[in-house]
Order: C-alpha cells, then sequence, then structure tokens
C-alpha cells in the first residue's frame, strides 16, 4: 500500500496536466462535430470531380472525359498534387481521376488501362466511383466484341444512357460513424501525452537515487516492485480511459452499448494499457524530469502526426504510413477508421480489427519485457 499511496499523491501534484490535455480533447471533438455536421439523407446530386488528364482528348478519352462532365460537377485546379490534395482534405472536391497518357490506345488494343484515383471517402466521392466504375465496366465489355471506335463509342453511350433506378439500402450513418472515428484518432494523442506525461513524471520520483538505492537493499524483489507500480499506474490509466469515453459519450450523444460500441471501448482501452507499458520503459530508461517532457513531446505528438490521429491516413504519404507500422498509434487509428465503415458486424468483418488488437497487446507485452530488462541491467550496474 505504500507503493501505491505514494504515487497517487504524486499524482495530485500534476493534476493540471490531466485537466490541460482534457480541454484540448474536448476542442478537439467540439471542432470535429461542428466541421463534419452534414445531411446524410440520399439526393441526386452531382460529386464534385477533378480529371487529370495525360492523355490526348480524342476519341475513346474524350468520350470518357465527357461523360465524368456530364454527370458530375468538374472542378479546374492546377495540376499540382499539393493543391489536390489540400482540395481533397478541405473538401473543395470529393474525387480526383487520373487518365494516364497512352489510356486510348491500351484500350484500343484490348488492354484494361489503370485509372488511378484519390477519393475523400464521403457521400459524394461514394457516388463519384460508382459513375467511373460503371463506364469502365461498359467499356471492358464491349471491347471484347467491337474493335471499332466509332462503333464501341456509340454503344458505350447508348447503354450509359438508360436510366438506373438507384435504391439506398444502407442504413449505415457514415456523418455519425465517421465523427466517433475522429474523435477516437484524436483522443489517442491526448490519452498517450496524459499517460506518458504523468505517469513518467511519478516515477521519476521513485526512480531518485537515494529511494532506487533504498528498495535494492530491501528484502523486495526488483520485478514485485515494478508489478506494483504497474497496478498503481494501471488504476490510474483506468481512471483516464473513463473519463475520456464518458466525454466521448457526451459530446458525440453515441451509446457505446452496443457491438460496434464495445469494440472502440476495447481498442481504446487496450491502446491506454499500451501507453502505460510505454511510459513505464520510457521512466526506467529516463529518469530526469526535465527530460522526461521533450521525450514525451516527441513520442507522443510524433505518433499523433505520423499515424493519423490530426491528419487522417488517406492525405499522408505512403512512406510515412509504411514508417508507421512500427508505432502502437498507427493500429489503434487503423482500428477506428475499419469501425467507421463497417456497416455489418461479423467474423469476416471484424479479422482485421482482432488482428489489429493483439498487435496493440503484442507492443505492450514487448515493453513490459524490455522495461524488466533494463531494470535489471541497471539494478546490476
Amino acid at each position: 500500500m505504500t507503493v501505491f499511496n505514494t504515487f497517487w499523491k504524486i499524482i495530485r501534484k500534476y493534476r493540471w496536466l490531466v485537466i490541460l490535455y482534457t480541454v484540448l480533447l474536448v476542442s478537439f471533438g467540439g471542432i470535429n462535430i461542428s466541421s463534419n455536421n452534414n445531411n446524410t439523407t440520399f439526393s441526386n446530386s452531382k460529386p464534385s470531380v477533378v480529371i487529370v488528364n495525360n492523355d490526348l482528348e480524342v476519341g475513346l478519352t474524350k468520350n470518357l472525359i465527357d461523360y465524368i462532365k456530364d454527370n458530375s460537377e468538374v472542378i479546374t485546379l492546377k495540376n499540382n498534387e499539393d493543391a489536390l490534395d489540400d482540395s481533397l482534405f478541405y473538401r473543395e472536391v470529393s474525387y480526383v481521376i487520373y487518365i494516364k497518357d497512352g489510356y486510348r490506345n491500351q484500350v484500343l488494343n484490348g488492354e484494361v488501362p489503370e485509372i488511378e484515383i484519390k477519393t475523400t471517402g464521403n457521400y459524394d466521392a461514394s457516388l463519384a466511383d460508382i459513375m467511373l466504375k460503371r463506364y469502365l465496366k461498359v467499356q471492358n465489355v464491349y471491347r471484347k466484341y467491337i474493335s471499332d471506335e466509332d462503333q464501341l463509342i456509340e454503344s458505350i453511350n447508348d447503354s450509359l444512357s438508360e436510366n438506373v433506378n438507384v435504391e439506398v439500402t444502407s442504413k449505415l450513418d457514415q456523418t455519425k460513424e465517421e465523427k466517433v472515428s475522429r474523435y477516437f484518432n484524436y483522443a489517442s494523442y491526448s490519452i498517450m501525452a496524459v499517460i506518458l506525461f504523468i505517469v513518467c513524471l511519478t516515477l521519476s520520483s521513485f526512480n531518485k537515487k537515494e529511494l532506487k538505492l533504498r528498495t535494492i537493499v530491501s528484502s523486495m524483489d526488483y520485478k514485485k516492485h515494478n508489478r506494483l507500480i504497474l497496478l498503481a499506474s494501471l488504476c490510474y490509466v483506468v481512471l483516464v480511459w473513463l473519463v475520456y469515453v464518458i466525454l466521448g459519450a457526451i459530446i458525440l450523444k453515441v451509446n457505446f452499448l452496443n457491438l460496434k460500441g464495445l469494440f472502440y471501448l476495447l481498442n481504446s482501452f487496450i491502446f491506454s494499457f499500451c501507453s502505460l507499458s510505454l511510459s513505464l520503459l520510457i521512466s526506467t530508461l529516463v529518469n530526469n524530469k526535465n527530460a522526461v517532457g521533450g521525450v514525451v513531446n516527441v513520442v507522443a505528438l510524433g505518433q499523433a502526426f505520423l499515424c493519423g490521429a490530426f491528419i487522417p491516413t488517406e492525405f499522408l504519404p505512403q512512406s510515412v504510413i509504411n514508417i508507421a507500422h512500427i508505432l502502437p498509434s498507427y493500429w489503434f487509428i487503423n482500428t477506428n477508421d475499419l469501425l467507421q465503415k463497417i456497416e455489418v458486424m461479423n467474423t469476416k468483418s471484424i479479422q482485421q480489427i482482432v488482428i489489429n488488437i493483439l498487435v496493440l497487446i503484442g507492443f505492450s507485452i514487448l515493453f513490459i519485457i524490455v522495461n524488466n530488462i533494463v531494470t535489471r541491467f541497471k539494478n546490476k550496474s
């Protein structure tokens, strides 16, 4: 009980840090809700699309561009990737279509050229995706039987001119799901920062030289000491997790007592425990209180930017995402993004989610093992 009580006495000294990061999370959550307050009712609207054409605008290529223009609102932007990414991020456009050089010739030669896209993943982008895939499917079918370009274009246009009745069968509220996912993604930074800061600063008091020497010469084994510290820290982590979950339920006005909600809660709890195990390792490696702040900022803030907490992963370069795979926050955020898109929870749909959660558990175990090894080495030295 001595270790436990001392731990909480020290935590009370740093309560303002907890309040600060909680206010940041509430602020981010409020901005997230206000910026995503969209109506998800289906309407026959035209999505905003940018066409980046690197082929000659003749024949089949021109026909594809004309079809897109007839069925969408084509926005003209500079052919600059940064400008296109910014427009997608700020929802000025929903869909970017890249037509490669040689597209027309490849189709006429019986090939199926790849058309690259960038998308916001929202309702308008889904409409644009359906529109483009419909055209390409019709084109690929007719090309198997028609080699003359003019006849091929005529057949494609005749088929596409037929009206299609659209029936919306999905009842998934994407706006609400996106709010929940973004809240937990934002929370990844607050959870990790508040746990790392408080636990590391608290344990730095336990790691003072005179106290460490007293612990070493006592009858208490270092593993038992670590377990007691872990237990006291775990109580603090559970409290932080509960506060952020309750805040999420209030801000988002959602009920987490369903299967998908329970996965959100499980994912956030495992991530909180993973942050705790990481903080125990950092506190063992870094004993200087002045250095703790810098290390925690690098670890927590760095993961927030690299893993998609502040900037959605679809807007991050692939090289950054590849690096993010070695960080716990990536797997936590990826699970939130997957949960957002799932309409029916079944064994197949949650397979990757379970894998992500197991990876987080693996990170936690790894940090605990390394912490024990480092502690034993330091005690011997």
